[in-house]
């Protein structure tokens, strides 16, 4: 269950303590008996009757499981804090959102300068040719041709017939075929960021967190090549990685491109790889944009997961619950010895470690009574046949657990996909196995994926409210159901495969993902909430109209928090 042996110790040690004034009231009586008299004798006998009713009503009660820690404040155990957090954000490339970046005004200059050359080019929107040359293309053939493809010679004469005469930013960034092919995405997405065997490597690019310099085409080229058909950096040449495009999934991809698949990936990927360099160095001195890339990378990149352990530290340790989404392997291990002393860090038996997006749930260990843990995540595939199916594994994470008031609870924490569609049908779920475990006291952390506007493709976010509302289940806001109160503030620029997604600066709020997709759920006979806020600064502020991630807060979701009032003993 991810509950580390120690951890069940330190629970056994604190009932252990608990019985501990039981232990000394016997023994004072026992003391005094032995040579007082008469009146030692009566009080003695007084006592032991007190230690034998407290004994009666302990096993009565449950024996080992039912207790009451009498250093804990009566208030505390009327009320738990709970906070929820996704805490994924941008993915290897440090420019494709926007982002708030306070400390350099040159970052928006960058990204204002990258529109522009983007919409108006003039006269640097020069042919493909010109920036991946025929020097550069006959390279790119004799290193294919060691490779164990089919079709090298027939890709460069299509890329010679089709794509060498056409304009680098006109004709080939802004065409949208590029995208719907998936020519860029697809060899990006294997290639960009590689980890094997613990050796970590970077496709030289602009869009990535690529250590060496980019200052020329020249420079590139050389670098490129070597990631690509030797891979000193990851052990195996990049061009092993790629995976071939699949027709019958992107229809527009024609029969004679799947004939040369990966040589045409490739060739693609280099000229995009290529005009990106072009772009870069026409806009901006090398010796300011890749300063920032650099500092954008290890903040929000190298640095994530020890900038979110310490906003957890910092803000929310006195929390006795928090729900975390789409949390990396090394999270888990980092957390256990950053927070692990106070909180249990808890994950699904079944790790997703090929996405490496798991929910996980900490405990905080003076609250709960780490040996009652029990998962119950594989009950969710009852709920639905396999093709049916609304997750995959690591997106969801269940348990039930007391805390050391013997009060039973259920908790879950949940990731939904991208368009919100699995949300409801995971709540339904998650509402029909606890109605067949006698209800316990829900608490269920999600990142729902709801939409302000839904449709028939995204989930609407007063469509979701009202039908847990009908099981009974309240959310963290209360009746405050407003679908502007938005949890997320982010938009992609320029500097990205996906044009048609792209938002200047002026266009984030309309064209880009602002929305109310974070909750806390629990039946509304349980509990009731106090204290709600949302957070997007790390230090328990929302500030609105902010795009985020920021340099400081590495997640492109707020983190909510909300104070939990036990309806029920």
């Amino acid at each position: 269950q991810g509950v580390a042996t120690g951890d069940v110790e330190m629970a056994q040690r604190r009932r252990g303590r608990l019985r501990d004034p039981l232990r000394s009231l016997a023994a004072s009586a026992q003391g005094p008996a032995r040579g007082k008299g008469r009146l030692s004798l009566v009080v003695a006998l007084g006592a032991a009757l007190v230690v034998g009713f407290v004994a009666l009503s302990w096993m009565a009660g449950g024996g080992d499981e039912d207790f009451v820690d009498v250093n804990i404040d009566e208030e505390s155990q009327k009320t738990l804090r709970v906070a929820t957090w996704n805490i994924a954000a941008i993915n290897n490339n440090p420019f494709e959102y926007w982002i708030t970046y306070k400390d350099d005004k040159r970052y928006d200059q960058i990204m204002d300068e990258v529109q522009k050359f983007v919409t108006s080019p003039g006269d640097k929107d020069i042919p493909i040719g010109d920036v991946l040359t025929e020097e550069r293309i006959k390279q790119l053939q004799e290193k294919m041709k060691t490779t164990d493809w089919e079709g090298v010679d027939n890709a460069i004469q299509m890329f010679n017939d089709v794509y060498k005469s056409r304009r680098v930013i006109s004709e080939f960034l802004a065409d949208p075929m590029i995208g719907k092919k998936r020519l860029v995405s697809m060899p990006d997405r294997v290639t960009n960021t590689v980890q094997i065997d613990g050796k970590l490597g970077y496709r030289p690019t602009v869009i990535n967190c690529f250590p060496g310099s980019l200052d020329t085409l020249d420079l590139w080229w050389d670098a490129w090549m070597e990631y690509m058909f030797v891979g000193s950096s990851i052990g195996k040449p990049a061009w092993k990685l790629l995976v071939p495009i699949n027709p019958a999934k992107y229809p527009d991809f024609t029969n004679e491109e799947a004939a040369i698949n990966k040589p045409l990936q490739t060739i693609i990927l280099a000229v995009f790889d290529s005009v990106l360099v072009h772009m870069m160095s026409n806009i901006a001195s090398n010796s300011i944009w890749q300063p920032i890339r650099k500092s954008i990378c290890e903040n929000l990149n190298l640095k994530k997961v020890p900038h979110t352990l310490e906003i957890l530290k910092n803000t929310y340790i006195d929390n006795d619950i928090i729900f975390i989404q789409e949390a990396s392997a090394s999270f888990v291990a980092l957390a256990k010895e950053s927070i692990g002393g106070t909180f249990a860090v808890l994950a699904p038996e079944k790790l997703n470690m090929e996405r490496d997006q798991n929910s996980l749930i900490l405990l905080r260990k003076e609250t709960f009574a780490l040996d009652t843990v029990q998962e119950f995540t594989d009950d969710f595939d009852g709920e639905f046949n396999e093709r049916s199916k609304p997750f995959s594994t690591g997106d969801i994470f269940a348990i039930v657990v007391k805390d050391f008031w013997n009060r039973q609870y259920a908790l879950a924490s949940f990731h939904g996909d991208t368009n919100g569609l699995a949300t409801v049908p995971m709540v339904t779920a998650l509402h029909n196995i606890l109605k067949r475990m006698n209800r316990p006291s829900l608490i269920f952390g999600l990142d729902a994926n709801t939409y302000e506007k839904g449709s028939k493709k995204k989930q609407d976010m007063l469509e979701f409210v009202r039908t847990f509302s009908e099981m009974g289940m309240v959310s963290c806001w209360g009746d405050n159901t407003n679908p502007r109160n938005y949890t997320t503030f982010n938009a992609r620029t320029y500097l990205q495969p996906q044009l048609n997604k792209a938002s200047s600066f002026e266009e984030r709020e309309m064209k880009g993902d602002r929305n109310p997709k974070d909750f806390i759920l629990f039946y509304n006979d349980h509990f009731k909430p106090s204290g709600t806020v949302k957070d997007n600064t790390g230090k328990g502020d929302y500030t609105e109209d902010m795009v985020f991630p920021t340099i400081t807060f590495p997640s492109d979701h707020a983190l909510l928090s909300t104070t939990l009032t036990h309806v029920t003993s």
